[in-house]
């Protein structure tokens, strides 16, 4: 079986937490790993390393590969298909499912969504290889058999069982249901239809016939060239619109097993351990914890020492430029505050206080009209792009390991302590050519201070 795994998505119901460049599946907000790393390892059940494929967006190159790194996973690069932007997932699906064929022939193609969390056990591994059975002549999905009503989800209702020798395997489709208000999702509990899970399994032969079927419009996208071209002309549509509504051989196999996809604060607090008040507490930060008096029933998730008093059922999401209060229940309509700020182009929607870059990370620590200062971390070996700023002068303290600095024709070694200034318009470079991290707090004066003031001459990772 071959794996074709989504992780292009931006996360936005779980802002702050979540931003554009650092969407939900990349954060470890639960353990040490991520949502990400996670379908990894239930993808690596199926396949081999050389049979897992990876969508994603081209802003998220590095985290998909500094996770696979971290987890020891090597995938070859023609296996990692980089969105120039997101069309949702039947163009996603389509590209990958039409990579697998081109490169391996028919194929039974596991689709796994990167931002789920699942009991990866026995029931799952036995559902996929019920789903394998059946992908030679069905499209299938996986249903989640609901344990309460739930607005957030689609439904599926299952229609005749298909089975092997008396074992049943699953049934067919007989309809899709679109998220329901709350008296039609008790009804739908009642009546034994499955959560839409979004993980699939087909082989691709039928998957891609049935799209020139139903979805000729995608098909003929990427008919016409680049990948650039594909997603210009590709419309913006779901899998489930585009294909499993129409086609007549969808099949859904239930999965018997944990399954939460995280769509939502509300369903982060489901996930949660809670304290002896319903508290479901996620605490980090030096010094920092909670004192709750009177609290009952919150999600509570900060960078620093919080209080709350006398409060019950609220979502409180407190990061280092944000903070998000909301009542319990209302997580979906997080969104709404992320398409606030895009209006706004507030860059508060796309990236955290701390971005990660290839060859580390920077913080922003404070900063002003005419200034800011921040905290960059060089892993070792690693080297900014041969580069220059139009509008702005940098000075660099190291605080931390070895810097190999050139400016203009000049390169120099400084150690802690030591410093540098670059003024505008000058060619420069900073790099850790040392074995411990490089720590550097930089400080820029200028008159714009956007990060898109850069010119890159040598780069690499391969940026513009």
């Amino acid at each position: 079986m071959k794996t074709l795994i989504l992780a292009g998505g931006k996360g936005t119901r779980l802002w702050p937490l979540s931003r554009e460049l650092m969407p939900k599946q990349f954060v470890r907000f639960l353990d040490g790993e991520s949502l990400f790393q996670k379908t990894v390892r239930r993808a690596l059940k199926f396949s081999k390393p050389g049979e897992v494929f990876v969508v994603t967006n081209r802003k998220y190159k590095f985290r998909v590969l500094d996770d696979l790194g971290e987890l020891g996973v090597e995938l070859p690069g023609e296996n990692l298909l980089l969105e120039p932007m997101g069309k949702n997932t039947l163009p996603a699906i389509y590209w990958g499912t039409k990579t697998i064929e081109e490169t391996f022939g028919d194929s039974i193609v596991a689709v796994l969504p990167s931002d789920h969390l699942i009991d990866a056990g026995e029931a799952y591994e036995r559902a996929f290889r019920n789903a394998e059975k059946l992908a030679k002549s069905h499209l299938v999905t996986f249903g989640i058999k609901p344990t309460r009503p739930h607005t957030g989800y689609g439904y599926i209702k299952p229609g005749e069982a298909l089975k092997e020798g008396g074992f049943l395997l699953g049934y067919t489709v007989a309809e899709f249901k679109e998220k329901p208000d709350l008296e039609t999702a008790r009804r739908y509990v009642e009546e034994n239809y499955l959560w839409n899970s979004g993980m699939f399994a087909f082989s691709s032969s039928l998957f891609l016939e049935e799209a020139r079927k139903h979805a000729p419009e995608v098909v003929r996208a990427f008919e016409e060239g680049s990948v650039e071209k594909a997603y210009e002309l590709a419309p913006d549509i779901s899998i489930d619109y585009g294909i499993m509504e129409k086609t007549d051989k969808a099949a859904v196999v239930p999965l018997n097993t944990y399954w939460n996809d995280l769509g939502s604060f509300d369903a982060i607090y489901d996930v949660l351990e809670k304290d002896e008040n319903g508290n479901a507490i996620r605490i980090s930060g030096r010094n920092a914890y909670h004192i709750g008096v009177n609290s009952k029933n919150n999600l509570i998730m900060a960078e620093r020492l919080t209080a709350t008093v006398g409060v019950e059922d609220l979502i409180i999401i407190d990061t280092d430029d944000a903070l998000l209060v909301a009542h319990r229940g209302e997580g979906q309509r997080v969104k709404e505050v992320y398409r606030r700020l895009k209006e706004r182009n507030d860059e508060r929607a796309i990236v955290h206080r701390t971005a990660y870059r290839p060859w580390g990370s920077y913080t922003v620590l404070e900063e002003n009209e005419r200034y800011k200062i921040k905290r960059l971390t060089v892993l070792p070996g690693k080297k900014l792009s041969l580069q220059m700023h139009y509008h702005r002068s940098e000075h660099w303290v190291v605080v931390r390991g070895t810097a190999k600095v050139r400016v203009g024709d000049e390169e120099i070694l400084l150690r802690p302590g030591e410093s540098t200034f670059i003024p505008a318009g000058v060619i420069h470079r900073l790099e850790n050519p040392g074995k411990v991290v490089l720590e550097v707090i930089e400080t820029q004066i200028g008159e714009y201070l956007g990060e898109d003031d850069i010119v890159r001459f040598e780069d690499d990772f391969g940026r513009d």
